[in-house]
């Protein structure tokens, strides 16, 4: 299924859902961050999903980055919340969603790095490279604000 992201676009459809979820700033040893290209837009993102109903937030990051990636994780921090009403993601199976991500930092504790049926390829990114990556501008925010090592979350 594939997915259309708008930004501040009077043009994008209307929502007509309204979804939690979570996502993490994975690193390793050397501040690499961890980043799939995405199945269903082909763009950059990082790793997360919706959150389920016996999920916590923390638990959907740590869900979602081994169902996405292979590598189990540890949440170590939080780099923000964000939920502009302005950013809607509209899927071809009809949902049109206003998403509530709450993004945290983490760190590999186990498992294998593989790809999933929602990624098209992961990769281990400096970030002096971040920029040359197609990935919409609300992932470029939440690794903006991870990386300028804000002294309290981001709450947007």
């Amino acid at each position: 299924m594939a997915r259309t992201e708008y930004y501040d676009d009077p043009q994008a459809p209307e929502p007509n859902s309204l979804v939690v979820a979570a996502s993490a700033v994975v690193t390793d040893d050397q501040g690499r961050i961890l980043l799939q290209r995405r199945a269903d837009s082909g763009k950059w993102a990082l790793p997360g999903g919706g959150m389920e109903m016996t999920d916590s937030l923390p638990g959907t990051a740590v869900r979602e980055v081994k169902e996405e990636t292979g590598l189990d994780v540890e949440v170590t921090g939080l780099v923000g919340t964000y939920t502009d009403p302005r950013h809607v993601i509209a899927y071809t199976d009809g949902e049109v969603r206003r998403q509530f991500n709450v993004c945290f930092q983490a760190r590999v504790v186990g498992g294998s790095l593989a790809i999933s049926n929602e990624s098209l390829e992961l990769r281990w990114v400096d970030p002096s490279d971040l920029d040359a990556l197609p990935m919409h501008h609300t992932q470029r925010l939440r690794l903006r604000h991870y990386l300028e090592d804000r002294p309290a979350p981001y709450l947007g």
